[in-house]
């Protein structure tokens, strides 16, 4: 049987030029470089310049994946931009992204999923391009989260910063077997009933504010464990495959000690596992693309490579996707 698969066919990224260090950090508020570090395994994190709004890190990635893509605007007929910090409350950040790009056909919107975001926006897209309403798909994760950290609050300004990353799909050919090149599946779920554990306090039909991160770490970090294993499970029993069968895990880049227990549960060394988080901190939305840029920029994903991609974000939200590069 022949079917229709999203192919990711090029990825792209940028990170602001600003880099903040867990030392400087330590000279505004009470922490140190190894009280972050053994905790998060952040050492630095990039932070968006002044009047730098999230479209503009969203226009620079998308323009990287599109060239590494070798395609151009009038390729492109669906982007999608994950983001929970977009430029303004409406328009959507995508049709700015739009603007910048060129593009003058199809559809520009964006998902709000958290950290999550990427992983929900691939999804919808992957459903454009499997359905022929998309022959060329740009999704993008994008975020400056520094926008809405309280810098005063050292459990969670430590572990943020802003970027943005992002792929190109195209429809390809596959037979509906796990062996296809592709987006195999995506996996998504949310539980609404946690929404103060990490969540902004500000919003217009609320007090009319842009607000600030506010979170229960630990709290947060058990509900990750539980629900990352989970999206682990369903995604490889979904394709009929065993863990061994997995080259590559990109998960959103949190909190170290979260990458290592979903490695655990994998069965996968440090080497099988593409971590970010040292040097981009927690990019939300960003995270997953940035990480795979980087991994297929230097050679680490190749050609038929198996990837899995999970994340969990505010909602909460949480999710899986599988890939054959």
């Amino acid at each position: 049987m022949t079917i229709i698969r999203s192919y990711i066919v090029g990825s792209g990224s940028y990170l602001p030029e600003r880099c903040l260090t867990n030392a400087e950090l330590a000279e505004q508020i009470d922490t140190t470089d190894e009280w972050i570090q053994s905790r998060t395994g952040i050492r630095q994190r990039h932070i968006a310049a002044d009047g730098q709004p999230t479209s503009d890190l969203a226009t620079r990635a998308a323009r990287r994946a599109m060239d590494h893509a070798g395609v151009t605007a009038d390729d492109i007929d669906l982007i999608i931009v994950a983001t929970a910090t977009p430029d303004l409350t409406f328009p959507a950040t995508a049709a700015q992204v739009q603007a910048n790009l060129g593009v003058s056909k199809g559809a520009a919107f964006d998902v709000q999923a958290v950290c999550t975001g990427f992983v929900y926006a691939l999804a919808v897209a992957d459903n454009f391009v499997r359905l022929g309403q998309s022959q060329g798909a740009l999704v993008i994760g994008a975020e400056t989260f520094s926008r809405i950290l309280d810098w005063s609050d050292r459990g969670t300004c430590v572990l943020f910063g802003d970027g943005a990353g992002a792929v190109v799909l195209q429809p390809g050919v596959g037979e509906g077997t796990s062996a296809d090149r592709g987006i195999l599946s995506t996996h998504l779920h949310a539980d609404g009933n946690h929404t103060k554990m990490l969540y902004v306090d500000g919003g217009p039909s609320t007090n009319q504010q842009v607000g600030q991160l506010r979170m229960e770490g630990r709290e947060v970090f058990k509900h990750a464990v539980v629900n990352l294993a989970q999206a682990v499970d369903e995604a490889l029993e979904a394709n009929g495959l065993a863990k061994e069968d997995i080259d590559w895990l990109v998960p959103h880049q949190a909190n170290r000690r979260i990458i290592d227990a979903t490695a655990r549960k994998l069965g996968m060394t440090d080497e099988r596992v593409v971590i970010t988080i040292d040097r981009h901190a927690n990019t939300s939305a960003a995270s997953i693309p940035l990480a795979l840029a980087e991994a297929t920029g230097d050679g680490r994903i190749k050609r038929g490579d198996m990837v899995l991609l999970e994340a969990m974000g505010g909602g909460f939200t949480w999710g899986s996707a599988m890939v054959r590069w």
